[in-house]
């Protein structure tokens, strides 16, 4: 905005006759100020502090209601100096105005949108405590998505893997995950002195999606017990257990021989837009890989031991 306005102020002294629209998508000012959509965007803007709000211009220039936030709204009069003072006029009447968006009227089925909405408000808060959890200092952004959830009228025990993965880890007192594949079925998993609960999870989905038996071993322990000897003895690792690159990497290997192997890795794209919630913050190794896999992941605020 500042860049913006400095600009048609320049421009003017130069001659020319420069105006500016904003393509911003959030909020989406012809959604109702409590949609979960825009919800969404004050809890994914929480450590900003963004409200949303009902833009009072223009309510008062055309009696409509329009949502905005109020960065937008409390320079909306320097904005409308600027344009009397360059101009003598300003040809936009609001905040609303002056911004391009036509999201909401692409909405074929709201309820599809609440749901992801809702799904999102929950990762921006595991996304917060995780952060705080690292010792960042961002309690008023914890406290502003917990006041979100009010206004959504959800918990964490919306999200289904959040749930699946908590009662996982209670049944077999280990830490443990859980994804939730694009047909709504629930794969969970734990910890085991050969994989971390991430690495066995990514194992026991491929096998389910490519119909193969949960008990069939696609690694065997004769090839992880050497990868553990040299994380621990030569590199001086703490933690024996596989990650889910490791994982990755030894099914690649073994897929060469191995048809089940092969069909296991086939099925990684069907990953896509699954959701996954683990009970203890995953290293950033495991992070980036479901990043990549195009999973939505979450994790309990608790650290590896």
């Amino acid at each position: 905005m500042a860049v913006c306005l400095s600009q048609l102020y320049n421009e003017n002294k130069r001659g020319i006759r420069a105006g500016y629209a904003k393509f911003e998508t959030f909020p989406v000012w012809n959604l109702p100020l409590k949609h979960p959509v825009n919800i969404a965007y004050e809890a994914a803007t929480a450590d900003l502090n963004d409200v949303n709000m009902i833009d009072p211009f223009h309510l008062e220039a055309y009696d409509k209601i329009a949502i905005n936030y109020n960065r937008d709204i409390e320079i909306f009069p320097v904005l409308n100096a600027l344009f009397e003072g360059i101009y003598g006029e300003n040809p936009y009447k609001s905040p609303t105005d002056m911004g391009v968006n036509m999201v909401g009227f692409c909405i074929s089925d709201d309820e599809v949108c609440c749901n992801a909405s809702r799904d999102e408000i929950i990762r921006r808060y595991y996304d917060a405590t995780n952060k705080m959890a690292d010792g960042l200092d961002n309690e008023r952004e914890v406290n502003k998505i917990l006041m979100l959830f009010n206004q959504a009228k959800i918990t964490t025990a919306y999200r289904r893997v959040t749930v699946a993965a908590q009662a996982k880890q209670e049944l077999t007192e280990h830490t443990a995950a859980a994804m939730e594949l694009e047909d709504g079925t629930i794969i969970t998993s734990k910890s085991s002195p050969l994989l971390g609960c991430s690495a066995a999870l990514l194992l026991n989905a491929t096998k389910h999606l490519a119909g193969i038996d949960h008990d069939a071993k696609l690694i065997p322990q004769s090839l992880i017990e050497p990868v553990q000897k040299t994380k621990i003895e030569y590199l001086g690792g703490k933690n024996p257990r596989l990650h889910t690159d490791e994982v990755l990497v030894a099914l690649s290997v073994l897929s060469k021989d191995d048809e089940q192997c092969r069909q296991a890795l086939e099925q990684l794209p069907r990953l896509r837009g699954c959701q996954v919630h683990s009970t203890v913050m995953l290293s950033e190794v495991d992070r980036k890989i479901f990043k990549k896999l195009g999973c939505g992941l979450t994790c309990d605020p608790v650290r590896k031991k």
